[in-house]
């Protein structure tokens, strides 16, 4: 344990150069943390809330979804903007500018809010390594501790290729929920409709999980230190130049994630609650897939989706946790160590609730941790 450097994530600071006469070339070049962040935004917690949602309230939370996403762009976009004016991280600058237990207090809670939306992520790898290859949960559940190397790995090939690999994986999340809304066949009418802000008693603990699972605190830490992995300059005219490009890739990213959870929502819609079947864990859903639009297909892009949803969105509570530890404390430990210890914590209830609950105890542990996450936020 080390007094950490002042520059955020020092061992890419300013590793991706921008000064391109072409304009492509520059958006290109600031294109990508949005996407590391957007991750956060589709892990195995929102697919929990959005499938609660479709398969017992039909299309009418979509309008959640919707305004959530707006929050997070519009908070994204200002935690951006932070890092590349100040040139420090969310973290450094509440360590420095509020008092020592007002930060103390906020590190405590980004860290509450990394270990859930860990616990998610180690929920939705082990259910979808179930599903596949019938790989009994509490093994899967070992079996994700294993991702610590697939991250040291992946950061020591650069930013870039780090980005590279992620933006691959939201891809095949992507197409898969394409061709799985193409088999549904959604009421156009009824999306139109669920746009319109509507909420009861009974739709209001599953609202509050999707606008948890939606809007995560610890993402805005990590977006002001990904957006200084940038050579932005030193000038107005470049901040502002280098603002500009993060908040086209910051629409453009998060509009992503709102399509990935749009298409979760719409398809319990259009399977699950058209048919008058609730669903009440992951792994039902993914074996009603097969029967209620015919194919078997259905069932194995809803698998490979969220096998992806989970390795990728592992990648935030790595880089988050860092960010928040080395600003809020100024110190410094192995990334192993830290990825080791948050995903311990995310394990033991994991691995508890499956022994005590088994399946179903997995997707109501899901759907608390997007809740435990609002309150975080707000």
């Amino acid at each position: 344990m080390s007094r950490s450097n002042t520059k955020s994530l020092s061992e890419v600071h300013e590793s991706v150069p921008t000064n391109y006469l072409s304009k492509w070339k520059r958006g290109m070049a600031f294109a990508g943390p949005a996407y590391l962040v957007s991750v956060g935004y589709m892990d195995p917690g929102n697919w929990a809330t959005d499938l609660d949602g479709g398969a017992n309230f039909g299309y009418s939370l979509l309008w959640v979804l919707v305004m959530s996403n707006a929050m997070a762009v519009l908070l994204q976009t200002l935690s951006a903007r932070l890092g590349i004016v100040t040139g420090r991280d969310l973290a450094q600058a509440c360590r420095e500018t509020y008092p020592r237990g007002v930060s103390t207090a906020l590190w405590f809670l980004c860290e509450i809010a990394i270990v859930a939306c860990d616990l998610a992520e180690v929920l939705g790898a082990a259910i979808a390594l179930n599903l596949l290859f019938n790989i009994p949960l509490l093994a899967g559940v070992a079996i994700t501790s294993l991702d610590t190397l697939l991250v040291l790995w992946l950061q020591k090939l650069g930013i870039r290729r780090l980005e590279a690999f992620i933006l691959g994986l939201i891809g095949v999340i992507a197409c898969c929920f394409a061709v799985e809304l193409y088999m549904a066949k959604p009421d156009l009418h009824g999306i139109v409709l669920g746009l319109v802000p509507h909420i009861d008693s009974r739709s209001l603990y599953t609202a509050v999980g999707m606008l948890g699972a939606t809007v995560m605190p610890h993402n805005l830490y990590l977006h002001s230190a990904l957006v200084q992995t940038r050579q932005i300059g030193r000038s107005e005219a470049e901040k502002a130049t280098a603002c500009r490009w993060n908040f086209i890739d910051c629409v453009v990213a998060l509009n992503g994630a709102l399509f990935v959870n749009g298409a979760i929502l719409v398809l319990a819609a259009a399977v699950f609650f058209r048919a008058h079947q609730p669903v009440t864990e992951i792994q039902q859903a993914y074996l009603l897939l097969t029967p209620l639009l015919g194919t078997v297909v259905a069932a194995k892009l809803f698998g490979v989706a969220l096998f992806c949803a989970g390795q990728s969105s592992t990648l935030t509570g790595t880089l988050a946790g860092q960010i928040v530890m080395e600003g809020f404390l100024n110190i410094r430990i192995q990334p192993w160590l830290r990825r080791l210890v948050t995903r311990l914590l995310a394990i033991v209830p994991a691995a508890v609730v499956i022994w005590l609950s088994g399946n179903n105890g997995t997707f109501r542990l899901l759907v608390l941790s997007q809740v435990v996450l609002n309150p975080l936020y707000e």
